[in-house]
């Protein structure tokens, strides 16, 4: 005899281990049945693109563009990210049309390298898009969460203040070394992976024209898409039917459904004229357009116009291309 299994040691060892073996398979067989067959997706056309949007600045004026990349962190086409520019004061903390409404009328692009700023009788000016190491990076706060941003320089800060002829502004450009912001920080419905630069809190906002039809049905006073800043404006879809859709494929690019759009005062501010009326749209909003009391802990008193997306698989997307809604099976 050798060892405490004497002669058969080998053999029984061999035995035990097939025997875990069956068993081991058995289980991951029940685990199958268990668990069902892998789910099917299958693709429903509900609606096609109509415009693409990225506003460059925050709060400025938005570009209209027949094609974007869709990055983790919103629409880009060209040197063109969406909301990589921050108005600031001094102090760091944001400027938006919500405390300057003149801000919708500054027009921003981007050409050979260079953000391109103009408004009004103002002489257009350009600040490079890659700024120098010797700019400041400034702490700044946008909707109370600490984020950096580059500096832009005295020039443009001067050019912005004297329109707005306001307190001292400073414009800081975010960079892609720098830490963005967790959505999930603004709206806890967001993964921790959904991140943004100075976005409210996510990097994508579907309205359809037919919501847009709908409220203006109801308004005296008919507003334009450019109150409410979207991303992706799409048609051939009914009222409010973005607000259902979890999964979508446009082009080759996946997001995902998050929440609804609560909406502000912001939304009062008149993109031709920059005068802020506080009332209207809102006020039509509010009588048709409240949350469910259920989730009245998310949205609290703010009407509903849109529907934010998170990325979840990058890609391109343009004007024409079908919207599909992702059905699992």
């Amino acid at each position: 005899m050798s060892g405490p299994w004497g002669a058969a040691g080998p053999a029984r060892q061999g035995w035990l281990w097939g025997a875990a073996a069956v068993l081991a398979l058995g289980a991951l067989l029940g685990a199958w049945r268990w668990a069902g067959p892998r789910r099917r997706r299958r693709l429903q056309r509900v609606g096609t693109v109509l415009r693409l949007f990225v506003y460059p600045v925050k709060s400025c004026r938005g570009v209209s563009v027949r094609r974007a990349q869709v990055t983790p962190m919103g629409l880009r086409s060209g040197e063109l990210r969406d909301r990589f520019w921050l108005v600031v004061r001094e102090d760091g903390h944001m400027v938006t049309a919500r405390q300057e409404p003149r801000l919708v009328l500054i027009s921003a692009d981007c050409d050979d390298g260079n953000l391109i700023l103009e408004a009004g009788d103002m002489e257009k000016i350009s600040v490079p898009i890659q700024l120098p190491k010797k700019n400041p990076v400034r702490d700044c706060r946008v909707f109370g969460q600490d984020i950096q941003g580059r500096d832009c320089g005295d020039e443009v800060a001067q050019w912005i203040t004297t329109f707005l002829n306001t307190e001292p502004c400073r414009l800081v450009h975010f960079e892609p070394s720098m830490v963005p912001r967790k959505s999930k920080d603004t709206i806890a419905l967001f993964r921790n992976t959904d991140e943004v630069a100075y976005p409210d809190c996510s990097p994508v906002l579907i309205i359809s024209e037919a919501s847009m039809d709908d409220l203006n049905s109801k308004l005296e006073k008919k507003a334009k898409i450019q109150n409410f800043r979207p991303n992706i404006f799409v048609t051939d879809c009914s009222a409010f039917e973005e607000d259902t859709w979890e999964d979508v494929l446009i082009g080759d690019v996946e997001m995902k459904g998050t929440v609804c759009c609560g909406r502000c005062i912001l939304t009062t501010v008149n993109p031709d004229t920059g005068v802020i009326d506080r009332k209207e749209p809102l006020e039509t909003l509010k009588s048709y357009r409240l949350c469910d009391p259920s989730e009245r802990h998310i949205y609290k008193t703010s009407p509903l116009f849109g529907k934010y997306f998170a990325v979840n698989k990058t890609g391109t997307i343009q004007v024409g291309d079908p919207v599909y809604k992702i059905v699992w099976e």
